[in-house]
């Protein structure tokens, strides 16, 4: 059964971005998804992992004591307060931070984090 707002990607179809290519592009529809699909994953991964470094209070990995109303309030003051920054000075030590630990991933643990294998959800 589809939750509300996931949508997975295709199974048996190449996923990770390092996996296209100018010379190697998507072939069908289910790999363009697929392609899309990751490039979009990836930018949502570098865009919380800039907000965990730089506002503590989302980056704690202990239980929150906020509930989840709260919990949006914070990251959306969290994401205009960092957009304001950037504005005014621009932190880019921080950015290259994240993107180095981000190709430091192996893909071993993006395939976990997505769960590709077991997801009932994942299409097929």
């Amino acid at each position: 059964m589809l939750r509300s707002g996931l949508i997975t990607p295709y199974r048996g179809e190449r996923y990770h971005i390092k996996e296209y290519s100018q010379r190697n592009p998507p072939r069908n529809a289910r790999e363009l998804f697929n392609h899309r699909h990751s490039s979009l994953r990836n930018a949502i991964e570098r865009t919380f992992g800039v907000l965990k470094k730089r506002f503590p209070i989302i980056g704690s990995g202990t239980e929150s004591m906020y509930n989840i109303q709260t919990l949006k309030l914070i990251v959306s003051a969290c994401c205009i307060v960092h957009n304001f920054l950037m504005g005014v000075d621009p932190d880019e030590g921080l950015i290259a931070e994240v993107d180095a630990e981000i190709a430091r991933e192996p893909i071993e643990h993006t395939n976990h984090a997505l769960n590709l294998d077991n997801h009932e959800d994942a299409r097929k």
